[in-house]
């Protein structure tokens, strides 16, 4: 069974930093873990002089690379969140999902300041746990849920993974 839990917050929150220390816990550990970045603003572009991108450049509606361990595929064309967390399901013990905060999902909140925390309560649902960036931080800002340090790593993937087993 897939557990897909959402990482959501504003701009260098911390979200990125977190799912990248996130993924080699549960990979280390035999968890295949899927990512699915939200980029609102359609910012993302391959590197600049590669084949794949000069191919997207020109026109061509997918480029897709094969390599020995790998496959990158970039289409032109529009998919929701469900659509592609329904795609890989099957193939992931994990998802982690950076941003989408206003999807149904499981999201654990993450804030650096008193501003940034104002998503525990802009998101959809109101989140299952929080990382903040000192604990007086985080028990202002949502005091009835668990809430980790943005350097307890381990203590955050256990909660993950507590939620793995439960589902």
């Amino acid at each position: 069974m897939t557990t897909i839990i959402g990482l959501a917050g504003y701009s260098d929150s911390g979200k990125t930093t977190i799912i990248s220390l996130l993924v080699p816990y549960f990979e280390e550990r035999g968890v295949k873990v899927a990512v699915i970045k939200h980029d609102a603003h359609g910012h993302y572009k391959e590197a600049p002089a590669a084949d794949s991108t000069l191919f997207i450049r020109s026109g061509a509606s997918a480029s897709v690379v094969l390599s020995p361990n790998a496959v990158r595929t970039y289409e032109r064309k529009t998919v929701t969140l469900e659509e592609t967390v329904e795609r890989l399901k099957g193939s992931y013990g994990l998802i982690l999902i950076e941003g989408f905060k206003r999807e149904p999902h499981d999201k654990i909140a993450i804030f650096r300041t008193e501003e940034q925390a104002r998503i525990v309560h802009e998101l959809a649902a109101p989140p299952i746990a929080c990382i903040a960036a000192d604990r007086k931080l985080a028990e202002a800002a949502a005091s009835d849920i668990p809430c980790f340090s943005m350097d307890a790593v381990e203590s955050i993937a256990e909660f993950i993974r507590s939620r793995m087993r439960n589902l």
